[in-house]
């Protein structure tokens, strides 16, 4: 955790929640507030839900989950239940009461589970399973252990035998908690052969196209695309362009592409992303602001992408 005063974490607040300041230095403010933690740090997180911007307040659901401190229950609970919330900003406030880990909110996970949204029922469906798992398996250290220092939505499945993982993965008749738990082993093995596989997911189209159908679940599709981007192997691009260059595509998996290549910030993810900076979709051209900060970070010297107070200007 980063070490702050009252005063700091309000002035960062301060920043965050001030809609005439560049996304990028408030997307900044928010990762500091969640490195701080804290009640004041939460609560100007809170305060930034107002924002008409579902891609910022989307990623203020993500730290509140990645916090792990049940002081933002009621505040992810309030998101969930709003309809008027925009539906990736709703998954996100289910994915963040799965990842605090308090079995408190497992009957408002079952209702949601019901929701009209796919993405919010989804995601409500594996939050509830997370949370039945470590009640099962008694603590998280499972959950934990990753090299990325996330609060996963799903526990790595125990097999580490890449064809088996791949084909859970592709399988549209496994659960999507099974499907979660086979990628994020595939993550964890972090070879060439992993991350196609992986890939594969982004880009197997032809057996859904036959059908009719669209190319399967997008709330799985952005997941894989934001494990991509904890990879950042240069081998995904491909694959995370060619989502991120689909018109068609949910926009959710559209932006998890773009912060994907921001992550990965090779010469190439930069000509990409500079190509849709004026996407149709706000969405979409939003993440392409943020990744494009991200590949400056990638490349740059500093250690962390928001770690320090001297980073933000004061507000």
């Amino acid at each position: 955790m980063v070490q702050a005063s009252e005063s700091d974490i309000i002035n960062i607040g301060g920043v965050l929640n001030d809609s005439a300041r560049p996304l990028k230095e408030r997307f900044r403010a928010l990762f500091t507030l969640k490195n701080i933690g804290g009640v004041t740090a939460i609560d100007q997180i809170h305060a930034c839900f107002k924002d008409p911007s579902a891609l910022l307040k989307h990623e203020l659901a993500y730290c509140l989950g990645q916090m792990r401190d049940p002081a933002a229950i009621s505040i992810l609970t309030s998101v969930l239940e709003d309809l008027s919330q925009e539906p990736m900003v709703r998954h996100e406030a289910g994915e963040a009461l799965g990842a605090i880990g308090d079995s408190s909110v497992i009957p408002l996970l079952e209702k949601y589970c019901k929701d009209p949204v796919p993405e919010v029922a989804e995601t409500c469906e594996l939050a509830l399973n997370r949370l039945r798992w470590l009640e099962s398996n008694g603590d998280a250290k499972n959950l934990q252990k990753n090299a990325y220092s996330t609060v996963d939505p799903a526990p790595p499945a125990e097999t580490t035998d890449v064809s088996v993982l791949k084909d859970i993965l592709l399988d549209e008749g496994e659960s999507l908690f099974d499907r979660y738990r086979a990628m994020f082993s595939l993550r964890n093995l972090a070879t060439t052969e992993s991350i196609l596989a992986l890939t594969e997911v982004l880009t197997n189209r032809v057996p859904f196209l036959q059908k009719g159908l669209k190319a399967g679940s997008a709330l799985f599709k952005h997941e894989i695309a934001f494990v991509l981007g904890q990879l950042q192997d240069e081998v995904s691009v491909p694959g995370l362009r060619t989502s991120l260059e689909d018109t068609e595509e949910n926009e959710m998996v559209r932006h998890e592409c773009a912060e994907a290549l921001g992550s990965i910030a090779t010469p190439e993810c930069y000509e990409i992303l500079n190509k849709y900076l004026n996407d149709s979709k706000r969405v979409v051209h939003e993440s392409c602001v943020i990744a494009l900060d991200m590949c400056d970070y990638e490349n740059s010297a500093e250690f962390q992408y928001a770690d320090t107070l001297a980073k933000l200007p004061a507000a």
